[in-house]
C-alpha cells in the first residue's frame, strides 16, 4: 500500500479511533466551565490559581502541538496518540481527586500537553489513509463528533452537579471522560496503522528550532493567560517572541543547508494555499469562540440571565454545526474552496445581524433573535471547518502530514487566546450593549478577514488540491 492512499476496506476502525479521542478530550473541554464554580468553593480556589486551572490547558496545548506534530511525523502516530490519550486521562484522574487546587492546576497542564500530542496525531492519519472528499468527509465526521461533545458536556456537567452536589459534583465531572480514555487506548493499540513512511534523515528532530517555536508560542500565550499582575509586563513576552521568531528564522535556514529536516519545511511554509488556508482557519476560530463568549458574557453577567437560560440560547450552535459539519464533505467535493468563502460570509452576516438585534430588540424578542444567529454560526461553521482543513491539507507532502495539522491548530490556538482576552477586556466592567457590539465588532473584523483569505485561495486556483498536485508543485 502506497502511503497516502485511501483504504476504505481499512481505514474504518482507525477513524472510529480517531472519533473516540476526539469525544474524549471535548467532553472534558465542554463540562468543565460548569464545574468550575464548585470546584472554586469546595477546594478554595483562588484567582490566580483558578486562572491556571482553565487557561493552562489551553497554553500546555498550544506548546506540544508541533513537537507532537513533528515526531509523530517522525517515528509514526501509533504510540504517540496512544501515550497522549494515556496522560490526559490519568492526569483526569489526579485533577478529579485532587485534595488542593494546585494539584488541579498542574493536571490540566498535563491533560492539555496530552491533548496537545494526540490531535497532530489524529490529522495525520487522515491525512495518511485518505484522499479528496473521503477525508473531507472523515474531517467531517471528526468535527461531528466535537459538536456532539460540545452539546452533551455542560448539561451533563449540570447534571451530575445537581444530582451529586457541589462538593462531588465537581469531582464526578472532571472524571466523565475517563471510561472512554480507558476504552480509546487499547482501541488504539489495536486498530491504529503502525506503518510509518521511510524518509531520508526522519529521524532528526530539529530540537533547537523545536524549543525556538515553543518560546514564540509561549511569548504570544502567557500574557493572556497569566493572571493580571503576574509575571513580567506583556510587552515584554511579545519582544521574547519576536527575537525567538528571528533566531528561529536563522536557524531554520542554516539547519535546512546542512541537509537535515527543519521543523519549519520551507515548501510547506512557501506554499500560498496553504499560508492562506491557515489564515483563514486562524481568524474564523477566534472570531467564533469570542462571539460565544460575547453573547454570555453579555446575557448572564449583563443582563443577568441564569446559566441554563444562556445555555439554551447558544446550544442552537453547537446543534447546528454538528448537523451541517457531517454533510459538509459533500458541498466541498462538488464546489470546493467557493462553498468555504460562501459559508464565511454567511458567518459574517450572522455576526453583523447579532449586533443590530442587541440594539433592537429586549426579552423574549432578544432570546429568541440570538437563538436563529447562533444557529445559523453553527451551520456555516460546521460548512467551514472540515472543509478548509482538508482544502489546506491537501497542500503538505504526506511526510509532514503531523507537521501541517499541529500547525494549523497553533494558530487557530493563538487566534482564540487573544481573540478572547481583548473582547473580555472590553466587556469587563462595561457589560451594556454598546460594549457588546465592539467586542462582536472584533468578531466580525476576524471573519472578514477570514473570508478574504479563502478568496485569495480561490484565485490561486488551487481549489481542489490533492497530495500528488501538491508534491509535484512542490
Amino acid at each position: 500500500m502506497a502511503y497516502g492512499e485511501a483504504v476504505p476496506n481499512r481505514s474504518g476502525p482507525p477513524l472510529l479511533v480517531c472519533l473516540c479521542a476526539a469525544f474524549t478530550t471535548l467532553l472534558d473541554q465542554s463540562s468543565l466551565t460548569t464545574a468550575i464554580p464548585a470546584l472554586r468553593e469546595s477546594l478554595g480556589a483562588g484567582p490566580a490559581t483558578l486562572q491556571w486551572i482553565i487557561a493552562g490547558y489551553s497554553l500546555a496545548f498550544g506548546l506540544a502541538l508541533v513537537p507532537a506534530g513533528r515526531l509523530g511525523d517522525a517515528h509514526g502516530r501509533k504510540w504517540l496518540f496512544a501515550g497522549g490519550v494515556a496522560l490526559f486521562t490519568v492526569a483526569a484522574v489526579v485533577a478529579g481527586t485532587a485534595t488542593e487546587p494546585w494539584v488541579v492546576a498542574v493536571a490540566r497542564l498535563a491533560q492539555g500537553a496530552g491533548a496537545g500530542t494526540v490531535n497532530p496525531q489524529v490529522y495525520g492519519i487522515i491525512q495518511d489513509l485518505w484522499t479528496g472528499p473521503e477525508r473531507t468527509r472523515a474531517l467531517g465526521a471528526y468535527a461531528t463528533v466535537g459538536g456532539i461533545a460540545g452539546i452533551v458536556g455542560p448539561p451533563l456537567g449540570g447534571l451530575v452537579l445537581d444530582t451529586a452536589g457541589n462538593d462531588l459534583g465537581w469531582r464526578l465531572v472532571l472524571l466523565l471522560n475517563v471510561p472512554f480514555g480507558l476504552v480509546t487506548v487499547p482501541l488504539a493499540i489495536l486498530l491504529l496503522p503502525d506503518h510509518r513512511r521511510p524518509v531520508a534523515g526522519r529521524t532528526t528532530l530539529d530540537l533547537p528550532g523545536l524549543s525556538l517555536l515553543g518560546l514564540i508560542t509561549l511569548g504570544l500565550l502567557l500574557p493572556f493567560v497569566l493572571p493580571a499582575g503576574q509575571g513580567p509586563p506583556a510587552f515584554l513576552w511579545i519582544l521574547a517572541a519576536l527575537a525567538a521568531a528571528a533566531a528561529l528564522a536563522g536557524w531554520e535556514v542554516r539547519y535546512a543547508r546542512s541537509g537535515r529536516i527543519p521543523v519549519l519545511i520551507p515548501a510547506l511554509l512557501g506554499n500560498r494555499g496553504f499560508r492562506l488556508g491557515t489564515l483563514t482557519a486562524m481568524f474564523q476560530f477566534g472570531a467564533s469562540l469570542s462571539t460565544t463568549l460575547v453573547l454570555v458574557l453579555y446575557l448572564q453577567d449583563g443582563l443577568g440571565w441564569p446559566p441554563l437560560r444562556t445555555a439554551l440560547v447558544t446550544l442552537p450552535s453547537a446543534l447546528g454545526f454538528a448537523i451541517s459539519s457531517s454533510q459538509s464533505w459533500r458541498l466541498v467535493s462538488r464546489y470546493g474552496r467557493p462553498s468555504v468563502v460562501a459559508a464565511l460570509g454567511a458567518s459574517s452576516l450572522a455576526i453583523a445581524t447579532t449586533i443590530v438585534v442587541l440594539h433592537t430588540t429586549s426579552g423574549a424578542a432578544l432570546g429568541a433573535g440570538i437563538t436563529l444567529t447562533q444557529l445559523a454560526m453553527g451551520i456555516a461553521g460546521g460548512l467551514i471547518i472540515s472543509p478548509n482543513q482538508a482544502l489546506t491539507l491537501a497542500h503538505a507532502p504526506a511526510a509532514v502530514a503531523g507537521l501541517a495539522g499541529a500547525f494549523l491548530q497553533v494558530s487557530q490556538r493563538i487566534s482564540a487566546t487573544l481573540a478572547t482576552a481583548a473582547v473580555t477586556g472590553i466587556l469587563v466592567g462595561a457589560l451594556g450593549p454598546a460594549a457588546a457590539s465592539r467586542g462582536l465588532t472584533i468578531c466580525l473584523v476576524m471573519m472578514i478577514l477570514s473570508a478574504t483569505c479563502a478568496a485569495l485561495d480561490i484565485r490561486t486556483g488551487v481549489t481542489r488540491a490533492t497530495p500528488a498536485d501538491t508534491l509535484s508543485k512542490l
